[in-house]
C-alpha cells in the first residue's frame, strides 16, 4: 500500500484534448512528513505515521504530543495519521509523485455534517399524504408493535444526527497530477467539505525510496 495526506480544495471542470469534460476534485496532497516509523519487532506492526499542515501553534498542542513531535524533531502538525506503507524512514517527506496519472485510489474523509434530520431525508422514507388533512406528512409512522416486542427494534430508522462521519470513496481515478504545485485532480467527488483533510491511498506496490 501507499498513501499520502492532503486537503480538499474544491471541485472544478477540466477538458481533455478531444473536447470531453470531466468534473474533478482538486486535492492539495502533501508534502507529508514521516513523523514516526512503526516496526514489527517493537510495535507489533509496520506502518508510517504521517504529519500534514504545519500551521498548528505549539501552545495548542497537548504536552504528550509536544513530546512526541519533539522526539521526532518535527513541527506540530494539525493532521496526523498512520498508513501501512514501506519505503520511507522517519524524517522523509512523502510527496504526490508517488502516484501516477490514471491510477485508482481510495479517498477517506469526514462527510459534511447535516445536523438533526427527519426520516425522509435521513432514511429516504416516502412519508404520508401531503394534503386533505391527513396529519401524517413527514412523520415516520408506526415504529413497533405494542404487545410484542413492546419496544422499538434496534437499528430502526428514526430521526437523528446525519453526516459528519468517516467515509471512504473507493476506486476513483486520478485525472492528473501537478507535482510542482503538490496538486492531485481526482475524477468525481470525494468526502468532506472544502478545506477538510483527506487520506489518499492505493493498493498498488510502492517502489522503495532511494536514499
Amino acid at each position: 500500500m501507499k498513501g499520502i495526506l492532503g486537503k480538499k480544495l474544491g471541485m472544478t471542470q477540466v477538458f481533455t484534448e478531444d473536447g470531453r469534460m470531466f468534473s474533478v476534485t482538486v486535492i492539495e496532497a502533501g508534502p507529508a512528513k514521516v513523523v514516526q516509523k512503526k516496526e514489527k519487532d517493537k510495535d507489533g506492526y509496520e506502518a508510517l505515521q504521517l504529519g500534514y499542515d504545519e500551521t498548528r501553534k505549539e501552545k495548542n498542542v497537548t504536552k504528550p504530543m509536544q513530546g512526541h513531535f519533539k522526539k521526532a524533531s518535527s513541527p506540530s502538525y494539525r493532521f496526523l495519521r498512520e498508513i501501512r506503507m514501506e519505503g520511507f524512514n522517519a524524517g522523509d517527506n512523502v510527496t504526490v509523485d508517488i502516484f501516477s496519472k490514471g491510477e485508482q485510489v481510495s479517498v477517506t474523509g469526514i462527510s459534511k455534517g447535516k445536523g438533526f434530520q427527519g426520516v425522509m431525508k435521513r432514511h429516504h422514507y416516502s412519508g404520508g399524504p401531503g394534503s386533505h388533512g391527513s396529519m401524517f406528512n413527514r412523520a415516520p409512522g408506526s415504529i413497533g408493535s405494542s404487545a410484542y416486542p413492546s419496544r422499538v427494534w434496534k437499528n430502526k430508522g428514526l430521526p437523528g444526527h446525519m453526516g459528519d462521519e468517516r467515509v471512504t470513496t473507493k476506486n476513483i481515478e486520478i485525472f492528473d497530477i501537478k507535482k510542482d504545485q503538490n496538486l492531485m485532480l481526482i475524477k468525481g467527488a470525494v468526502p468532506g467539505s472544502n478545506g477538510s483533510y483527506v487520506i489518499i491511498k492505493s493498493e498498488a506496490a510502492l517502489a522503495v525510496k532511494e536514499s
